[in-house]
């Protein structure tokens, strides 16, 4: 048992080594090396940051895996459907569309606007989702030629000794599988400072993002400034408030009640909701412990300037 685990996370070890080979050519990041190859004690990983290698393995379960497909119905197929109904192929040109998806994480969501052909970005902030997605989209090339064993360092809830070994291939889908001239892209960076331009949006996707603000609040009149008049805000989610009691970090934790209400106080008008649709994430099937989100579902539109004055 020892021996077949070891293999796995040596098997994931050699993944990550493929993931983070070109990350140099990816941000213009001064590199830290060692002087004399003695390695030191800045260079040492953090406990948070082995967390983050953790998620970001069952990451590409939820995003690019046949393992996955579950969440993704869950969560990211209502988000396509209403974009689908909202800018439909045979009333609009769908490049002319432009889509931005913030917390993009492996850019799952954002490639499956683009592949309809809709012009599309993802945004994320996480160095490790980053270097993570730009593998996946931009290395590779063959359907499920990659393995990983994601549940390998989940020593609890296990029934079977062979749940903390499965393997997970990657990616169960043709990447290159996208219309000639779509205009699909990954911005690196925190979304309050990366996008600052107005009106420039004619839908913004937001899927499990909203509670990782320090300030929501802020999130909600970004999103709404940078939307064109008559652009849409989908959004599905929990409130898990990622700072909520976190030392030295600030954080405003509001219900969902007050959440509406500063939506609506910001200008947006409601077209949708749906309360309680449940949803997982980043779930090992196999585990004897499931958590299941009751998320919130809703569609609202910044007004035209002729529905501001009718109002």
């Amino acid at each position: 048992m020892k021996c077949i685990h070891r293999e796995c996370i040596e098997q994931n070890y050699s993944i990550i080594r493929l993931i983070i080979q070109d990350a140099e050519h990816i941000f213009e990041n001064k590199q830290n090396t060692a002087k004399n190859g003695e390695e030191t004690k800045s260079m040492l990983p953090l406990v948070s940051d082995m967390e983050k290698v953790k998620t970001t393995l069952k990451q590409f379960v939820r995003d690019w895996s046949n393992e996955g497909k579950i969440e993704r119905e869950q969560c990211y197929q209502p988000v396509i459907q209403e974009i689908e109904d909202r800018f439909p192929a045979d009333n609009v040109n769908s490049s002319d569309v432009n889509i931005l998806v913030p917390g993009a994480g492996l850019g799952r969501l954002a490639f499956e606007l683009a592949r309809r052909g809709y012009s599309c970005q993802g945004n994320e902030w996480s160095l490790f989702m980053l270097f993570s997605s730009n593998f996946v989209l931009n290395k590779c090339k063959e359907v499920n030629k990659f393995t990983l064993h994601p549940w390998v360092h989940q020593w609890t809830n296990n029934t079977r000794n062979t749940d903390q070994l499965q393997p997970v291939t990657f990616p169960d889908t043709d990447i290159t599988d996208i219309p000639e001239g779509t205009n699909f892209s990954m911005a690196a960076g925190d979304f309050l400072e990366v996008y600052q331009e107005p009106d420039t949006w004619d839908c913004v996707a937001t899927v499990f993002f909203i509670d990782t603000a320090h300030n929501i609040i802020e999130y909600i009149q970004t999103i709404y400034k940078i939307l064109k008049p008559g652009g849409i805000w989908i959004n599905l989610g929990p409130l898990l408030y990622h700072y909520a009691d976190m030392p030295n970090e600030m954080s405003i934790e509001l219900s969902y009640e007050e959440v509406k209400s500063v939506i609506e106080q910001t200008g947006f008008i409601y077209e949708k909701e749906e309360m309680k649709r449940k949803c997982n994430y980043t779930q090992n099937k196999n585990s004897m412990l499931h958590y299941i989100y009751d998320s919130v579902y809703f569609v609202v539109k910044k007004p035209m300037c002729d529905d501001v004055n009718d109002r």
